[in-house]
Order: C-alpha cells, then sequence, then structure tokens
C-alpha cells in the first residue's frame, strides 16, 4: 500500500514527465509549450539540524521550482533525462528537440524534427538508450536514431531510420544487454504502435513485429526473473492496452502474447492502461506493477497471483498520463494539472506483498493453537472425529504443554491484542486512558 505525501498543482495540463536518475529532480512538459523542473524534497531527515525536515516526516518539507520557462511553441510533447543526468531533452509540436541542462535550463543545442515525406512530423516519444544514442519517435510511426557526443545533438540528421509500425509509437522499453556486452547498454529495444509490437536493433533495425493484437498497445515494462516454467529466469514484458488488459509475452516469443490480466472490468465502461512501472524490489517482494489508468487510478496488478492488489486515486477525471519512481525510491504520477507523491506505507510497517505472508503465517499460528486447544480436550476431539490425529499427538503431552505456551506467547508478540482506537481510527490518535 502507498500513501499519498503531497499533491503538486501545475499551470496548465501535464503530457509529458521525467525523473533525474540519481537525484531528485523533476521535470514536466505543458500542454502549454512549458518545460518546468522541481527539486522533491530529501527522504533523509537531516543530522546536522533536527528543525529541517521533508515532506516526508511531516509534511514541512517544500517542492521548490529549479527553473522555468516556455520551451516549445504549443505543447511540449515528451521529456527524457539522459543516462547520467547531465542533460534532458524536449521535443514539441513546434518540430524541434533542444538539449539543454536540468539545474539550469539553459539550450545547449537543438535541430528540427526530421520530415516524414516532406510533411512535418510531430514527436511522440524521447527515449535515451546510451550515451551515444537517442531514440526519437514521431506520429508518423518512424523511430530516429540521433547521434549523441558529449551529450550534444551533433548532427541535424538521424544516423539511422526505421517504421517498425505504421502507426504512432506509444512506447520505448530496452532489453537487457546481453552477456557478452562490454558497454552494459542494451542494443535491443521492445516498441509498441498501433496494434502491434516490435523488436529492434541498434545495428540490425528492426527484427520482429507481432501479430495484429486487435487492440491498442499503449505501455510497456520489462520484467526479470519471470518466464516459462523451464526459464524462469527468462523475462517477460507487461504490455498494457486500450481495452483495461495487461498482456504478458514471453521474451524471444514475440509473436503473440502468453498470457492475460484483467485489469479494469468495465463495470462502467473499459478504461485503457496509459502508463505502467514495475514497483523496486526493496520496497515489494514478488513481482509486482503499477499501471495509470484512463479513469485517473493506479491499480497495483500481483504479476505472480495475475490479480489486482490495490486501487489508488489519482484523479477523479483526468488520465494518468506519468508513472515512475525516483531515486529514493517514491512513486510519482502525473496527469491533468497534478502531480502527486507517493510513499510506502507507514501505517503497515512493512512491503507491499508482505501482508498476505504474514496474515498466513497467523493463520498457521491459528490453527497450531486450535490443535493445542484440541489436545487439550480429548473428548472434544473424539467428538469431531479427530482420534486419528489426536492418538498420534498423545506421545508426549509435556512437549505439547511446552510448545502450546511457545505459540501462545508467539501469538501475543504478533500483536494480536486489542488496540482501543480514537474517533479516526487507524488514521487518528490512539485512546489513552485518562485523557478523556
Amino acid at each position: 500500500m502507498f500513501e499519498n505525501l503531497c499533491t503538486l498543482p501545475l499551470s496548465a495540463e501535464l503530457f509529458a514527465q521525467a525523473l533525474h536518475p540519481t537525484e531528485p529532480l523533476l521535470g514536466v512538459g505543458l500542454s502549454t509549450g512549458h518545460v518546468q523542473c522541481f527539486r522533491l524534497p530529501s527522504a533523509d531527515r537531516s543530522s546536522e539540524d533536527d528543525a529541517d525536515v521533508s515532506v516526508l516526516s511531516d509534511g514541512k518539507g517544500t517542492i521548490d521550482t529549479v527553473w522555468r520557462t516556455r520551451r516549445h511553441k504549443g505543447s511540449c510533447r515528451t521529456l527524457a533525462f539522459s543516462n547520467d543526468g547531465s542533460a534532458l531533452y524536449s521535443a514539441g509540436i513546434d518540430y524541434l528537440l533542444k538539449h539543454f541542462s536540468p539545474t539550469t535550463g539553459q539550450v545547449a543545442s537543438k535541430i528540427a524534427i526530421p520530415s516524414t515525406k516532406s510533411i512535418p512530423d510531430s514527436p511522440s516519444l524521447l527515449h535515451v538508450l546510451s550515451p551515444q544514442t537517442l531514440l526519437l519517435a514521431c506520429d508518423s510511426g518512424a523511430l530516429h536514431l540521433l547521434d549523441l557526443r558529449d551529450g550534444a545533438l551533433a548532427a541535424s540528421k538521424p544516423q539511422q531510420t526505421h517504421f517498425p509500425h505504421d502507426d504512432f509509437v506509444s512506447s520505448i522499453t530496452p532489453l537487457p544487454p546481453s552477456a557478452e556486452s562490454t558497454s552494459g547498454y542494451s542494443k535491443q529495444w521492445i516498441s509498441t504502435g498501433g496494434t502491434t509490437l516490435a523488436v529492434t536493433d541498434l545495428r540490425r533495425g528492426v527484427l520482429v513485429r507481432s501479430d495484429d493484437q486487435e487492440d491498442e498497445l499503449l505501455c510497456t515494462t520489462f520484467i526479470s526473473g519471470m518466464g516459462p516454467k523451464k526459464d524462469r529466469d527468462n523475462g517477460i514484458v507487461a504490455v498494457g492496452t486500450g481495452t483495461g488488459v495487461l498482456t504478458l509475452w514471453d521474451k524471444g516469443a514475440w509473436d503473440d502474447q502468453q498470457d492475460r490480466v484483467v485489469v479494469d472490468s468495465g463495470k462502467g465502461g473499459v478504461e485503457s492502461l496509459d502508463c505502467i512501472v514495475q514497483i523496486p524490489g526493496d520496497i515489494t517482494r514478488g513481482k509486482k506493477v503499477v499501471v495509470g489508468v484512463g479513469d485517473g487510478t493506479l491499480r497495483i496488478v500481483d504479476l505472480l497471483k495475475r490479480e489486482v492488489e490495490t486501487v489508488l486515486q489519482h484523479d477523479d477525471i483526468e488520465a494518468v498520463v506519468g508513472l515512475d519512481f525516483d531515486c529514493q525510491g517514491r512513486m510519482i504520477s502525473g496527469g491533468g494539472q497534478t502531480v502527486k507523491v507517493w510513499e510506502k506505507s507507514s501505517l503497515q510497517g512493512r512491503g507491499i506483498g508482505e501482508d498476505d505472508e504474514s496474515s498466513e503465517a497467523d493463520d498457521s499460528d491459528d490453527d497450531d493453537d486450535d490443535d493445542d486447544d484440541d489436545d487439550n480436550d480429548d473428548d472434544i476431539s473424539m467428538a469431531n472425529g479427530k482420534a486419528k490425529r489426536q492418538s498420534s499427538r498423545d506421545s508426549d503431552e509435556d512437549d505439547e504443554d511446552s510448545d502450546d505456551g511457545t505459540k501462545r506467547s508467539k501469538k501475543k508478540r504478533k500483536g494480536k491484542t486489542i488496540v482501543d482506537l480514537g474517533p479516526h481510527g487507524a488514521h487518528g490518535v490512539l485512546r489513552f486512558k485518562g485523557l478523556d
């Protein structure tokens, strides 16, 4: 479970967001063409000044605007940080791609977006593949590979151009580098556009395109440590669709999906799955993703159980268009004219996915206690038809008495006692004796 720490209002509708890889910096691109950079509070309490606390502890921290400028005429369609965070790139419907400093906003270089068939082509997506390569996807389905030297846009024309899809490219997700890779950067990536999924190689171009899925594919993420029974470490790709279904694809089997998870049941109309991100392993156990839905909700999906675990509300009307985790493990969601910061809930005191295991342990203790109660009353055990189990446990009554005491004390330590809560339940102050 996540809890909302704060809501950041924006001056216009959010079209794109990007997070710095190593610093708590958030970049947003707006429908007015403005690009704005915010510095989020640190998640760590200052050791030098106890009064300097962040928004994570008591809400007194502030989100500061580092800079704000109108970067494009028309809307800013997409944003991307470089791998080391030293550069920020943006593209807008003025058909310009700009490179600038994330700390000052000063433009370092810019180029015109290549046209397709002499027709201006609007950008749909930016992705920094490596320190040398920037991927630029457009509405026409074109995917341009741009050369980056020292982070700058070195040439006005792309090195290569591929057409993996007939429609605009909606998502790009790099595949893990091979074991033989010396650079550590991926040379292959998955893209979605229209109703197809494609795999493209940096040198060989488009390798494979899936069958027509008869459903719009909108977002993707790669999940390691999952796969077919004979190869669990193969990895899978989770793909969000326009009909509220999350499809699962085995890496290497790109012809068609292997499994499906219904995220939106369509009771009030089927909602699209617009963005997706995997929850980091240090926040949750298992394999879980957060999906941004067209109705403004965030759905936490357990991929192992193939079910929706939790539903959070980002906005009552507008769709969630941006979703990621920052360098300090906080979830950042964006949509409409708001950005929200989320943290793992402190009320539970444990990560997502641990509830089931803890409840199973509690159930196990309850079962053990029930068994001990059965042992203490032979007549009741016999009456319930448990004579066979009873006879196997009567061999050592002293050990069972000891076990009974141990299990009962263990159960007590697990917090089974009833806590007297205040008028606001678990979200308020506890009711202390003598304060009435």
